[in-house]
């Protein structure tokens, strides 16, 4: 079962396309939760001589025109407490949002166990072997994203946790990639897509190792796309929308299960 339309996308791409999506059903081992769910929905696109700016720009105009059309209105409210979605967005860097839940300044200039007593201030366990990118993501989704209510563009990740990402123009520990959060809850993951074989196989490989070293969250090497991206892929930049936790906020449903045919339910 995929995980994600992505890499065949992304072939596309290699092979001409230069603007493809698909709307389709994904499959994922992540629990059940408010806003998880085994199976669910994903819209993925690709634009073939754009960066992570331009597809956050198309995610404003998609994002306000979607709730225009289901609501009347950009501005909505869920769960009791307003969100607009007018563009423009606020765009903050990971690195700031962590250092200020944290209370300390998070950057990788810090040696790694600084950064894993930071996490352990903080009540993560430590797995040994997480670098300095992946305590920083776990600070990230431990202090700051259940706090992330008005939309809001998360910008330039962590390579270790972003092995399809493009390496950020200006630093080369972070990446081209955003998440976009609204209501507490991610609903868009976007980067400038890394085109280079080379760079692709070496992340790839390094997750592998990772995942030999009993890391979970992994990706597998894909040989069939590393060959298609030796063929040559134009700069390109792509997006995934979660429908469903867009639908659960456009509908006012506080879980996902409301908003999905068949959800997967835990055992009596």
């Amino acid at each position: 079962l995929r995980i994600a339309t992505e890499l065949h996308l992304k072939r596309l791409v290699i092979g001409g396309m230069e603007r493809v999506f698909e709307l389709g059903r994904v499959f994922r081992n992540e629990g059940v939760d408010a806003t998880h769910n085994p199976e669910f929905t994903t819209l993925e696109a690709y634009q073939a001589f754009a960066d992570y700016h331009d597809v956050m720009d198309l995610m404003e105009r998609v994002i306000a025109s979607v709730a225009e059309a289901a609501t009347g209105g950009a501005v909505i409210v869920y769960q009791g407490r307003t969100l607009d979605f007018t563009p423009p967005y606020r765009r903050v860097r990971l690195l700031d949002l962590v250092a200020e839940a944290a209370g300390v300044e998070i950057s990788f200039d810090h040696t790694r166990e600084e950064l894993a007593d930071v996490c352990r201030q903080h009540g993560i366990s430590v797995h040994p072997v997480w670098g300095k990118g992946k305590l920083i993501v776990e600070l990230y989704e431990r202090l700051v994203e259940p706090n992330l209510w008005e939309p809001t563009f998360v910008i330039d990740f962590p390579k270790e946790t972003s092995p399809l990402a493009r390496e950020h123009r200006d630093d080369p520990n972070l990446t081209e990639r955003f998440e976009l959060f609204a209501g507490g809850m991610e609903l868009c993951n976007a980067f400038s897509e890394l085109i280079d074989p080379v760079d692709q196989r070496a992340r790839f490989e390094a997750q592998a190792r990772a995942k030999a070293e009993g890391e979970e969250e992994t990706h597998p090497v894909d040989e069939d796309f590393l060959r298609a991206l030796e063929y040559g892929m134009p700069p390109t930049g792509g997006l995934g929308i979660g429908v469903d936790r867009l639908v659960m906020l456009l509908a006012d449903e506080s879980t996902i299960r409301e908003v999905v045919l068949f959800p997967t339910m835990r055992p009596e």
